[in-house]
Parts: structure tokens; C-alpha cells; sequence
């Protein structure tokens, strides 16, 4: 039986850091869609994604982009060409991304339909 005395505390900081980077309804659709698809424009995630608003996708890809997992490149052309891709960093996290897909591939149930 544990007692206070020899319960060892527990260090939550990394995993809550790791889930702030993704926490977000967009987040690790965006991270897998430039995973597969390696650099997109914006028009072409927003197109993968289905229906984010313009707002959301702005907003996440900004939050992406802040905490270094997203890097954003700008084209000094009319009209303007963004382009997105993950990062060194964002590239870290794609083994982690990897088993969540294994482990849906398992465990999805028969006629399940994405909403």
C-alpha cells in the first residue's frame, strides 16, 4: 500500500507542454497534412482540412508557427504566395503523429465516418 511518504511525485511539465503545442481543434490536422503532403500553400490545407473557417486556420497555423513547429514562407510576389511546412521541431513530433495513425488503424471501428 503507498503511503504520502513514498509516493513519488509526479513531473507533469513535459507532457503538459507537449500537449499545449497541439491542443487545439486543428493543430494535429495540420501537422498531417504537411507531414503526407510536405509544403502546401494556404489555400491547398484549407482545401485538405474541409471546414475550417479562415479565422481558425489562421489563428492555429500563427500558434503553430509561434511555438516553431510550422514555418511559414513568405513569396514577395502579386498575388502573394504563402507556403507552409513543418520544421526541424515539427518533424521531431511526425514518429509520435505515426503510431497515433497506427494505433487508429487498429482500433477504428467498421462504417466509422469522419464529421
Amino acid at each position: 500500500m503507498k503511503t504520502q511518504e513514498n509516493v513519488k511525485p509526479v513531473d507533469i511539465r513535459p507532457f503538459a507542454y507537449a500537449i499545449s503545442l497541439i491542443d487545439g481543434k486543428w493543430k494535429m490536422h495540420i501537422l498531417f497534412w504537411l507531414w503526407k503532403q510536405d509544403t502546401l500553400r494556404y489555400s491547398e490545407l484549407k482545401r485538405s482540412l474541409g471546414n475550417v473557417t479562415h479565422k481558425m486556420l489562421s489563428s492555429q497555423l500563427k500558434e503553430l508557427e509561434a511555438d516553431g513547429l510550422v514555418l511559414r514562407r513568405e513569396y514577395p510576389q502579386v498575388p502573394p504566395k504563402v507556403e507552409y511546412s513543418l520544421t526541424e521541431k515539427g518533424k521531431s513530433m511526425m514518429p509520435i503523429l505515426s503510431e497515433l495513425c497506427w494505433w487508429g488503424n487498429q482500433n477504428v471501428p467498421d462504417g466509422w465516418v469522419q464529421n
